[in-house]
């Protein structure tokens, strides 16, 4: 373990490639699972059965305090909202969801937004949803060894610069695998530093929170919800890989 990074060994990556598994295998249940017409808290709880009946527990579940099972954010939520037997999904909507599951001593973390609705989807909110996913994938492509983490987040500042979004700041990607939140941070904007260096064994989380809108964000009173401070919406994907002799790994792909 360095300073600023993780440096993982085999044993643990072999924990976390399954841990990761089971995290991709539940946020596409979990987001096969939602509907109009239910709340969040009943899509909270039907990911809290669906990671469990892996044999998996539920990670962000009382992590700093955290109350839900997984992280649903819906429209100008970007992060962070927690289940509610008040909020209903609507037709229309983009729902985020945030998994996280821990197994056997190691973690997994991917988020993936979603539309709600039968119709097609509005252009705007295409754009948003493709080019969001579009930037997580060009950051995951400039990540191998050698490398640094500077040239991640440039990757995916330039695909959302070009589709004029608004990139979240005060919220970026992350080191993960044996804890959920590990060194080095991962900022989907470019920064002075380099960041560290890209070595074999290093597990990261690659997660562009963007907007249709301003970059700026707000924090609920609850404490947890971030949304935007224009009421425009956000997307959120995010997905975990790992730095390896040979290339990149991404542990959540399907």
């Amino acid at each position: 373990m360095g300073r600023n990074y993780v440096i993982h060994t085999s044993e643990e990556i072999k924990r976390i490639r399954v841990a990761a598994s089971m995290t991709a295998q539940a946020r596409e249940q979990i987001a096969g699972s939602v509907r109009a017409g239910m709340t969040t808290y009943d899509l909270d709880q039907i990911a809290g059965e669906i990671i469990r009946s892996m044999g998996g527990v539920p990670a962000f579940l009382n992590y700093c305090g955290y109350p839900g099972n997984i992280c649903i954010s819906v429209n100008d939520e970007v992060v962070h909202g927690i289940g509610s037997r008040s909020r209903f999904i609507m037709e229309g909507d983009i729902v985020s969801v945030d998994v996280g599951v821990s197994f056997n001593g190691a973690v997994g973390d991917s988020a993936k937004s979603v539309y709600v609705g039968k119709g097609p989807v509005p252009p705007e909110l295409q754009k948003l949803l493709t080019e969001t996913e579009r930037s997580l994938e060009a950051g995951i492509a400039a990540a191998h060894k050698g490398g640094y983490v500077r040239d991640i987040s440039a990757a995916v500042e330039k695909v959302a610069n070009a589709a004029k979004l608004g990139i979240v700041r005060e919220y970026v990607g992350h080191g993960s695998g044996i804890k959920l939140h590990e060194p080095p941070d991962v900022p989907n904007f470019t920064m002075l530093r380099k960041g560290p260096e890209l070595q074999a064994g290093m597990v990261l989380c690659i997660e562009p929170m963007l907007n249709l809108g301003t970059h700026k964000v707000y924090v609920e009173p609850d404490g947890w919800t971030v949304r935007t401070k224009d009421g425009a919406p956000s997307a959120h994907f995010e997905h975990m890989i790992l730095i390896t002799e040979n290339g990149t790994e991404v542990l959540t792909r399907v």
